[in-house]
């Protein structure tokens, strides 16, 4: 199945398209408690299918993106007697749309599902392209299943209460899809900064949907990450690494900067690696240093790091640690692999270039 992608600023009208083409079944919408007071009031107005739905929460934040969570959200299911034929709407961020997808993905064996993201992340990332999942042994992402969603209904008008750090964390994301389709995209990206006061949205929304339109494409060519989709992991290796660090370290950081960070370290091992030009490594580090600050880390860190690269669920044995390197915008590279002396090598530039 291919999911539906619908780019509106009604989506309450789009909502209920949807589930009358459905078939008006039962509605759960699923919300975290955030959402859920600040953004189910706006849609319950707008939407038929949504003011009449039963409603689950789940506790806002990564942290709770969990098996207990999870069992929280089949057991409520189950109470309502929900049954295959039920809809999900998955209203959110990430976490919701990973989780609400993969608790859709597996109760039952199956229900159908539309995600309705609430951040600029979700929209660009989490509801797009059937990755569903909860964190597992402190690390992001072990359980989960690929089961694209019935359709994902995508908004700027939720964007406009986000802080400018949740609008930066999903413009790293649109960042990285330009990096795998061209150097005009890229260009185009850090010409424009989403500072979140002063983000426009009619400006914005068609940077949205080029960018998920980037990741759909990809997605529509290798839906289980046999082959091309592995691309879409770009950043993400180092990204995640930083992710774990930071959460086991007592002090979070948000998932955007942290694949912004790591893009910056696979940017500077591709140019090791895969002959990256050197002036849009430089180019691209200086515009995340000035927008996103920098990871603090020393060469201390670096065991620690190294291991959290290890555990990535994307390798392929215990032993190698995989990368998507880029040879140039729009050239991804997949299935490379380095050694931890060239990954220490790469931190520290890091650090010189960012620090």
């Amino acid at each position: 199945m291919k999911q539906k992608l619908i780019f509106t600023e009604q989506p309450g009208v789009a909502i209920d398209i949807l589930i009358e083409e459905m078939g008006t079944p039962q509605v759960v919408v699923v919300a975290d408690t955030n959402t859920a007071q600040f953004v189910l009031p706006r849609l319950v107005n707008d939407s038929k299918s949504v003011a009449s739905a039963k409603l689950i929460t789940v506790k806002a934040g990564e942290p709770h993106k969990n098996l207990e969570s999870l069992t929280g959200l089949w057991k409520s299911l189950s109470d309502m007697n929900a049954t295959r034929s039920t809809v999900v709407v998955n209203l959110g961020g990430g976490m919701v749309s990973d989780m609400g997808g993969f608790a859709a993905a597996t109760y039952r064996r199956g229900m159908r599902c539309i995600n309705v993201p609430t951040t600029l992340l979700a929209a660009v990332d989490a509801s797009v392209g059937g990755k569903t999942g909860i964190n597992f042994n402190g690390l992001k992402n072990q359980i989960g299943s690929f089961s694209e969603p019935e359709a994902s209904v995508i908004s700027t008008i939720f964007f406009n209460t986000l802080p400018g750090q949740q609008i930066l964390s999903g413009y790293a994301e649109m960042l990285k899809h330009a990096l795998l389709k061209d150097e005009t995209t890229l260009a185009k990206l850090l010409a424009y900064i989403p500072d979140g006061a002063g983000f426009d949205p009619e400006t914005l929304l068609p940077l949205v949907e080029e960018s998920v339109l980037v990741k759909a494409d990809i997605v529509e060519q290798d839906l289980r990450e046999a082959n091309l989709r592995k691309a879409l992991n770009f950043g993400h290796t180092v990204g995640h690494a930083f992710e774990s660090f930071a959460f086991k370290s007592g002090s979070p950081i948000p998932h955007g900067y942290a694949v912004a960070w790591g893009m910056t370290v696979e940017l500077i091992l591709s140019h090791m690696e895969a002959g990256f030009s050197s002036e849009t490594l430089h180019r691209f580090a200086a515009y995340i240093k000035q927008n996103y600050g920098s990871f603090e880390i020393s060469c201390d860190d670096y065991p620690a790091l190294i291991e959290n690269m290890r555990s990535d669920k994307k390798n392929m044995s215990a032993d190698e640690i995989n990368f998507t390197l880029l040879s140039a915008p729009g050239k991804p590279e997949i299935n490379r692999t380095a050694s931890e002396e060239q990954i220490g090598a790469a931190l520290d530039i890091y650090c010189d270039l960012m620090l």
